[in-house]
């Protein structure tokens, strides 16, 4: 199994409940192809580099997840057929890429309590 991050970016009109549900959608779905999910981040709003679809800001999301090579190309698939994701990157994160996620995970967990 292969260390994963993928970040995406849900469109700016959705609602909280239909950010959680398209979140916990992909989730769910990482979930039944075997994968083991490490951590999740929610970024919230962010003004964009450059308009996307005609927004210029969207919801960021970030999971870090282990799962099989094969399984990545049709989890893409869902995020293309999904209206409300305007951009996504699935990275297969190396060993030091991996420390230094896991480094971030502490950080971020430290900070909200």
């Amino acid at each position: 199994m292969n260390h994963y991050e993928t970040v995406f970016i849900l469109n700016p009109v959705l609602s909280d409940t239909q950010i959680k549900e398209t979140v916990q959608k992909f989730e769910d779905y990482l979930v039944s192809k075997g994968a083991e999910m490490i951590s999740k981040e929610d970024w919230g709003l962010k003004k964009l580099a450059y308009p996307i679809q005609k927004k210029k800001s969207g919801f960021y999301h970030l999971l870090e997840y282990k799962v099989a090579g094969e399984e990545i190309t049709a989890f893409e698939l869902e995020f293309r057929r999904d209206d409300s994701v305007m951009r996504y990157l699935s990275v297969r994160l190396d060993k030091h890429a991996a420390a230094w996620a896991k480094v971030r995970t502490e950080r971020v967990k430290s900070t909200k309590k």
